[in-house]
């Protein structure tokens, strides 16, 4: 979005439309404790988005918000950080803790205003403009506007208005010239605002600036140009604005001498700059957001720059800056941008002990303006057969990502640099959530380290630098492991989340997408596609991994005791769900089964049983989709009736093989390491208060460290993610709540 486009959003922003007969005068905003001086010594919290603060005050400052689907105005305090909420959509600035709010679709169509003085005991003051024919042009004091007034003939004069004991009361501003149109105003400063307005030259128009003394009602043009002055500031010594039109050329103007200083930094039309005056000093930077305009604009940028108009010392204040720079009190600016040393948030210029511009957050949104990593999202091992890209994750999206990929054996390496955005375009490399990455298919097509697709360890770093220019570049590096053709344990899209399969009380089978989110430290959901109906024919449903390579497929039992296999494919994106293939009769004589992890280390995922006996049956995997598993072979005799529930969860102990664990009558949970021959040691106790759980689910590495992990549900929709720690000792970390089919309705069956 364009620094106009914004700009006119903004306005929109603030902006309800109203139907006729809708226009009241609204109650006066609610009181406000007592006692309440200056700011608080830390910065209270500012929303985490690019809203523009509407006023600022010496006791709070104004956005606005939306409550219950209503455009409303909402009045933040320094000192702690409480909100009073305003029944108004629009709003306009005095640079004090009095605030002008309307009811219009823009302040200058609001016809009945307030005054509002927000400091503590501060009152309200009501003005309704339709009697005087005026519209609104600026808020000066606590009871008095600058107001544009239309005569009977058509002409139009700049008055003062008062409400004096509720009368209003009005005179007229000398001195601007007859037929000046589009009158503007600067916030009032030490009893003076600078008028901006457009006068006819002949069949040209241009554009006057003009101070105006309010005690005196008198308005003394200073200056002509040929263009729009955007962002017009005054000092007791200068003034200062832009060329709107050019974007890029910065002006001052000595009020005594007339002298004349323009800075060309030679940008875009399009692209503008922040401008404002703090005495002497020229305030400057481009405009632009933290998260860049989301198309991969690298055009150059600009700090926020204080310039001194006596000297030529120049000292940034802040890494980016946007909006405009309003003025405040005590002799004060306030600028809604960010530094790498404090943070993203609002900000207060004033002039510090050595005289000199100094940049104080007084809200923060808690937002890092560094670029951050926030780590590797890579399953480990890393397929490389499969489609699942290389991810990392940044704090922002707006980044070009120097990344290389190196195979330790050989020194082969791969390098590329991924430029990153999220405009309808895309980027190949551009996943959600402030995520990039690459397939190795992708890198394969471009290097003949991909081509050989050699498995081991491969190093990769990388160094990401912020497209708009804003904090220093960033560097990170880490390892993987690569392996090939292996098969994916509970992933049936391939895409390297885990999957669920879930079925309601009417015997619709359900896939739950799932995905690691690093900040909750939790399994969360994407997303929940239907399957179809007329699940309820099977007595179990289990996942099992990728029987002949590739995304996890799954076997379901019918209630004649027929195992039948529904072989899935998956692209990355989506899991394709074949025609039911039969494996065999007679698993009816199976109280337990599950599968998914290769118990003899020969890549292949395995399948296990415990018969009414109590016996403990091991299924080979043969990578082979029309004959699934070779003839089974016992592996425990007796003793396995006692368990109401076993999993295979991969490797979650640190010993050879895959491992089982199995929860007994009692709810305590059993963990048996395996062996890698299809055999297992002799179980170690993990833990009690299991029983309380409907299904325990081995849903593989969901978190990308290395060991996999484990999904519990029930009762009541709830579920909790247990990360594995690869210490047989205590091979579970302390569970973390997830949302994952909370908010669906209950399920009678998980896996």
């Amino acid at each position: 979005m364009s620094r106009r486009t914004a700009s006119a959003a903004i306005t929109t922003v603030l902006a309800v439309t109203l139907g006729a007969g809708t226009l009241s005068v609204p109650a006066a905003a609610a009181p406000l404790p007592a006692a309440e001086t200056g700011t608080a010594t830390a910065p209270v919290a500012y929303p985490a988005s690019n809203e523009l603060p509407v006023a600022v005050g010496k006791t709070g400052f104004l956005l606005p918000a939306r409550v219950d689907g209503k455009q409303v105005l909402q009045w933040t305090r320094f000192s702690d950080g409480s909100v009073t909420t305003i029944d108004a959509p629009v709003g306009d600035s005095t640079g004090t803790d009095v605030i002008m709010t309307g009811r219009g679709t823009s302040p200058a169509r609001s016809l009945i205003l307030q005054l509002r003085d927000m400091s503590p005991g501060g009152g309200t003051v009501t003005m309704d403009l339709r009697p005087l024919n005026a519209t609104y042009v600026k808020a000066v004091s606590k009871d008095t506007i600058l107001a544009q007034v239309t005569k009977t003939d058509g002409t139009v004069e700049l008055h003062l208005v008062t409400n004096t004991g509720g009368t209003l009361t009005h005179r007229k501003a000398e001195g601007v010239p007859a037929g000046a149109q589009s009158i503007s105003s600067t916030t009032a400063r030490d009893g003076s605002v600078l008028l901006s307005y457009t006068l006819r030259d002949g069949t040209s128009w241009e554009r006057e600036l003009a101070m105006v003394d309010l005690a005196a009602a008198k308005a003394v043009p200073i200056h002509r140009l040929a263009y729009y002055p955007g962002q017009p500031a005054f000092s007791a010594t200068h003034l200062a604005w832009e060329d709107y039109m050019a974007g890029s050329k910065v002006y001052a103007r000595d009020r005594t001498t007339g002298a004349e200083t323009v800075i060309d930094f030679g940008l875009d039309e399009d692209q503008g700059m922040v401008v404002g005056l703090l005495d002497s000093w020229q305030l400057y930077g481009t405009w632009g957001t933290l998260a860049g305009n989301g198309t991969g604009d690298s055009r150059p940028h600009v700090p926020f720059t204080a310039k001194s108009l006596a000297s030529g010392q120049t000292l940034k204040l802040l890494d980016y800056a946007y909006g405009h720079a309003q003025p405040g009190p005590d002799n004060s600016v306030f600028v809604r941008g960010g530094s790498v040393e404090q943070g993203d948030g609002l900000f207060r210029i004033s002039i510090g002990a050595d005289g000199t511009p100094v940049a104080e957050a007084v809200a923060v949104t808690g937002l890092p303006v560094a670029l951050g990593y926030l780590g590797a999202q890579i399953p480990q091992p890393f397929d490389v057969a499969s489609p699942i890209p290389l991810k990392w994750k940044l704090s922002r999206e707006n980044a070009d990502v120097d990344l290389r990929i190196t195979h330790r054996a050989t020194g082969k390496s791969f390098s590329k640099t991924l430029n990153l955005y999220s405009e309808s375009a895309g980027s190949p490399y551009y996943y959600h959530d402030d995520t990039f990455g690459i397939t190795w298919a992708q890198i394969a097509a471009e290097s003949q380290m991909g081509k050989d697709a050699a498995v081991g360890t491969y190093d990769w770093s990388f160094t990401a630098r912020p497209q708009n220019g804003v904090g220093p570049d960033l560097k990170a590096s880490g390892s993987f492991t690569a392996v090939k053709n292996t098969s994916s344990p509970h992933d049936l899209d391939w895409d390297g989340g885990p999957d669920l399969l879930v079925r309601d009380t009417a015997g619709v089978l359900w896939r739950a997408d799932t995905e690691y989110d690093p900040a909750q430290k939790t399994l969360v959901q994407n997303w929940t596609d239907q399957i179809g109906p007329g699940w309820q024919i099977y007595d179990r449903i289990e996942t099992v991994g990728g029987v002949g390579g590739g995304a996890a497929d799954f076997v379901a039992r019918d209630k004649s005791g027929v195992l039948w296999l529904y072989d899935v494919t998956g692209n990355g994106y989506a899991a394709k769900i074949s025609a039911r293939k039969q494996i065999g009769g007679g698993w009816n004589t199976y109280t337990q089964l599950t599968g998914g992890s290769d118990l003899d280390g020969d890549g292949r995922p395995d399948l296990v049983a415990v018969d009414k006996a109590g016996a403990l049956w091991f299924y080979k995997g043969t990578g082979n989709v029309a004959a699934p598993f070779a003839a089974r072979k016992k592996i425990g005799t007796g003793g396995w009736g006692i368990y109401n529930q076993i999993t295979l969860t991969g490797d979650i102990g640190g010993a050879a093989g895959g491992d089982l664990i199995a929860r007994d009558k009692d709810g305590v949970l059993w963990l048996y390491l395996g062996k890698s021959d299809g055999t297992f040691t002799a179980r170690k106790q993990v833990g009690g208060g299991w029983g309380a759980y409907m299904d325990t689910i081995g849903i593989g590495d969901a978190n990308h460290d290395g060991r996999p992990d484990l999904l519990a549900y029930g009762p009541n929709k709830t579920a909790y993610f247990y990360a594995g720690t690869g210490d047989y000792r205590k091979p579970f970390t302390t569970r973390t709540a997830s949302p994952v089919l909370t908010d669906r309705p209950a399920y009678n069956h998980v896996s």
